[in-house]
């Protein structure tokens, strides 16, 4: 076991150390570039003129290990950019490595914690690793106008539970490099609305304009997700977006309390640790509206109603649902629009005090027990300056948000990539999966894109005996020996972490989505309930634990084939097991049921990226460093 460095009775002394050296100005011409369809964007000529003012140097008032309390009190280091030229400017802010001394052993970014002040908004603490790696380890990024003038202060610090062996005697030495660019790209707002296809229009209800139709060109990619433009609002040109599919399954709230604000699923969607939705998007300090104001109003009219909501119940949060009206308004009152993906979904609509709207896997709409698991299809609203840079709206070529459209990532760390990333790992038919967190730090736990396949059929296999999972029961004797060498291979199997700890709490129905994982809502201490192995499932609740493809064909209930039911780690009871099913919700059965099979492995550290960009189409390539 690694002894915590805040444990350690020795005097440890760790240099840290950031010194700014240098901003890189950048010459420009006239330039034009085209980012989709026939429409050109232009790239505006002028003078840059970008100034990087230092402030006082970083000092830590302590070199020990400190909680991030005690780390956000620290002077940090100030630091301004300037805009002195008379066109706005795109920057990106970079945190790189500097050479050490002989003698000294670099530190690991995932033993230092950091928060970020940006003039009056604090964005963390994180870790570090949450920069992405060097040499793309990225600060801040953004639009800088003429005349402006943003303020920063970083802070730095070891992490409270860094080991001896992480960072004992160790250094971090970086500098801040600016790169600045004239702003490519259009706002959201303007080429979604804009750029609909065929199949797209628009309503606008005076409040905002919704995009409407049965599959317009509103598809984006941001964070390991596939998205849709659902509407923008008329005056704060924010634009509103919503899940293609469902990310996971949980209950809405407790028995017959149908209310939003403190339900189980306002806590999912807005937690901002590893476990949680919010805190695994990137970036979204930057990206989207974190005081978005959410309309839960009771509403039980039928499709085909479709008069505003009178906004009688609000709540403030940066991450919600779609309420009913918003839902309707995709296709005026029909179920066909784009936003019916084949499978049930949350809303965010009560229909009654004690009861909550789901869309069906038809598109018609109904209401059912808060209380029972049903998908989860998150919303956010981008901010009004977020601009398009690449894609076509398509859902083979999705748009792409500037500050989230990567390239060159070879030699970076899988470890700072985000959760819903696509990867090449495995064999044949079966090599296809996705980053799901980074529970462990600096392990990155993955699962299949799809249910494992044999001639493209889905397996299945029974559980096992008893509802507890193990690496000698049924299901997870199969994950842990046949799986690894059948299905992973030795190309990929050397990059699994030996032995990771799989949680194995109980999940009753009415109950928080956290007792998978932790001993009570509190999440002061996980649930004793555990087990060890190599290869596991996932959670109940957790993300990805969802359906990624249409249960039922469009416009009627028959099922497309393309997906099915699968375990969940999670027990139900002593006598049942969670599963996810096949149409968006998750349910529960005995362990001697055969189910599909989604396998779940952490990958160690070391593992890199060699090339792609993390989409279904480009997947990251992989390979294990030194």
């Amino acid at each position: 076991m690694k002894e915590a460095l805040k444990n350690n009775k020795k005097i440890i002394i760790i240099g840290i150390v950031i010194i700014v050296l240098l901003l890189i100005g950048v010459a420009f011409a006239y330039l034009t570039t085209t980012l989709h369809g026939e429409k050109e964007y232009l790239v505006r000529a002028g003078s840059l003129g970008l100034r990087l003012e230092e402030g006082n140097e970083l000092t830590l008032s302590s070199q020990i290990p400190l909680e991030d309390k005690d780390g956000m009190t620290l002077e940090g280091f100030n630091f301004s950019l300037v805009n002195e030229g008379n066109i706005e400017t795109d920057y990106t802010i970079y945190l790189d490595d500097i050479a050490l001394d002989e003698g000294e052993t670099r530190m690991p970014d995932s033993a230092i914690r950091y928060s970020l002040t940006r003039n009056d908004e604090v964005i963390g603490p994180k870790n570090l690793t949450t920069m992405g790696s060097n040499p793309n380890r990225r600060v801040d990024f953004g639009t800088i106008g003429v005349d402006e003038t943003i303020n920063y202060t970083l802070r730095i610090w070891i992490d409270y539970d860094a080991t001896s062996e992480d960072a004992g005697g160790k250094t971090f030495k970086g500098k801040l490099r600016v790169v600045a660019t004239q702003p490519v790209g259009e706002k959201v707002s303007d080429v979604v609305l804009e750029n609909l296809g065929d199949n797209g229009s628009t309503y606008d209800d005076g409040t905002d304009t919704f995009i409407t139709g049965t599959d317009p060109n509103n598809y984006i990619w941001y964070s390991g997700k596939l998205w849709r433009a659902v509407s923008v609002n008329n005056e704060a040109k924010t634009t509103k977006l919503v899940t293609q599919w469902n990310i996971s399954a949980i209950p809405y709230n407790e028995e017959n309390n149908a209310t939003f604000e403190g339900s189980y699923m306002e806590d999912w969607l807005n937690d901002r640790s590893v476990d949680g939705f919010l805190g695994n998007l990137r970036d979204y300090e930057n990206f989207i509206v974190t005081d978005s104001v959410w309309d839960a109003t009771v509403d039980n009219r039928n499709l085909g109603e479709m008069t505003r909501l009178d906004g009688t119940t609000v709540i403030t949060d940066a991450v919600g649902l779609l309420n009913v009206y918003e839902y309707q308004s995709s296709n005026n009152g029909s179920t066909n629009g784009y936003l019916n993906n084949g499978l049930f979904w949350w809303t965010l609509t009560p229909y009654s005090t004690d009861l909550v709207r789901r869309v069906r896997h038809n598109g018609g709409v109904d209401y059912y027990q808060p209380s029972t698991a049903r998908g989860v299809r998150p919303s956010i609203n981008l901010k009004s300056n977020i601009k398009i840079v690449d894609g076509d709206g398509t859902v083979d070529n999705p748009y792409r948000l500037n500050g989230d459209n990567d390239t060159n990532l070879s030699g970076t760390l899988l470890n700072t990539r985000y959760s819903g990333e696509y990867i090449r790992f495995g064999n044949d038919e079966n090599n296809l999966y996705r980053i799901v967190s980074h529970e462990t730090p600096g392990l990155t736990k993955i699962t299949s894109a799809e249910l494992l396949k044999n001639s493209g059929k889905f397996i299945t296999s029974a559980f096992g005996s008893n509802t507890i999972f193990s690496s000698t029961n049924t299901i997870g004797m199969f994950l842990n020996s046949e799986y690894i060498t059948s299905y992973v291979g030795d190309n990929y199997s050397n990059m699994i972490e030996e032995s990771m700890i799989w949680y194995l709490g109980a999940v009753e129905n009415g109950v928080s989505y956290k007792l998978a994982k932790y001993a009570d809502t509190n999440m002061g201490s996980t649930t004793s309930t555990i087990t060890d192995a190599k290869v596991g499932l996932l959670r109940f609740g957790e993300l990805m634990t969802g359906q990624f493809d249409r249960y039922a064909v469009k416009g009627g209930t028959s099922s497309t084939g393309l997906t099915t039911t699968y375990w969940t780690l999670t027990p139900f009871s002593t006598s049942e097991v969670r599963i996810a099913n096949s149409n968006g919700d998750a349910y529960y059965n005995s362990p001697s049921t055969a189910y599909g099979i989604r396998p779940s492995v952490n990958l160690k550290s070391n593992v890199q990226i060699t090339s792609g960009t993390g989409t279904k189409s480009d997947p990251f390539i992989l390979t294990l460093g030194s």
